[in-house]
């Protein structure tokens, strides 16, 4: 079994979890930035963030046969935040990057004003550099987020069959179905989706354009929330190749869309006297203000 998890925050896990990862058939990740709990102070926090994204945690889950990728945003909560909106501006040079697939995650936290205009802003900036959208829909009022989300959408450059609506659930799965979009769903020990209740939407309606990740963050959640859906699905009748389809095609079909998704991975040099991850060389040079430390 193949699995593609494509919303997971390696960022808050351990390298534990990419070998359990692994063992349990996951091959490929996207990992969307997002809140890191501790609110940030500058744009200059989000820089460094990025970076890591593009740089060390591929690096890192090359180590455990894992394709890492990334999305990159300005996140819903920090939107409210004048600190950090200026992180907006320096967007378009890491957007050009190769392991970038999408833009995200973007959408709503509190759907204040600011927030509108971060998401219309962040949608038009997938649609300049063609990539699709990661779209977070709010944990509260939920079908009213969607509504707004998928106006704001229908109002911007970027066509919803390029965008991604996630954290979905039985209020609001048939709204975003018939709007075109990709419908994303996310599988927590305790909130959002369990396996029982995200094998029950898949019978109701069906695999098509469904990806169903495990968000897995800095709070209770579980990184092998995906195999266990899959588990699940074959348990209650559903083929493999339904399993195939919703774990693995599916993410590779939509994050496909940005020309840039390469499933190969390259194993980093063994490391040093048996330490469980490779350290990164000191540059020649010191690096320029400004200048992102990975070219992708």
């Amino acid at each position: 079994m193949r699995i593609f998890d494509p919303h997971i925050h390696m960022t808050s896990r351990t390298t534990d979890d990419y070998e359990a990862m692994y063992a349990a058939g996951v091959r490929a990740v996207v990992e969307p930035a997002f809140w890191l709990g501790q609110p940030r102070t500058s744009p200059a926090s989000f820089l460094d963030y990025f970076d890591s994204l593009l740089g060390w945690e591929p690096f890192r889950a090359a180590q455990y046969g894992i394709a890492h990728h990334c999305t990159l945003a300005l996140n819903p909560k920090e939107a409210n935040d004048p600190r950090c909106t200026p992180v907006l501006d320096e967007l378009p040079r890491y957007l050009v990057k190769d392991n970038v697939v999408a833009v995200g995650e973007i959408g709503y936290d509190s759907m204040t004003p600011a927030e509108d205009a971060a998401l219309a802003a962040q949608l038009q900036l997938a649609a300049d550099h063609g990539l699709p959208a990661l779209v977070h829909t709010p944990h509260r009022d939920k079908l009213a987020g969607l509504r707004r989300t998928l106006d704001v959408v229908r109002e911007s450059a970027l066509p919803l069959d390029r965008v991604l609506v996630d954290h979905l659930n039985e209020t609001t799965v048939k709204e975003a179905k018939d709007s075109g979009c990709w419908l994303g769903f996310s599988v927590y020990p305790d909130t959002k989706m369990d396996e029982e209740r995200m094998v029950a939407i898949l019978r109701d309606h069906g695999p098509e354009r469904v990806l169903v990740n495990s968000a897995a963050d800095w709070g209770r959640s579980d990184p092998l929330k995906t195999r266990k859906v899959a588990d699940l699905m074959l348990a209650e009748g559903f083929t493999e190749d339904d399993v195939d389809r919703v774990l693995w095609r599916n993410p590779v079909a939509f994050y496909g869309l940005s020309g840039r998704l390469d499933l190969d991975v390259s194993a980093p040099d063994a490391t040093h006297e048996g330490n469980s991850i490779l350290r990164g060389q000191p540059r020649d040079e010191p690096r320029p203000a400004g200048d992102p430390a990975t070219e992708a």
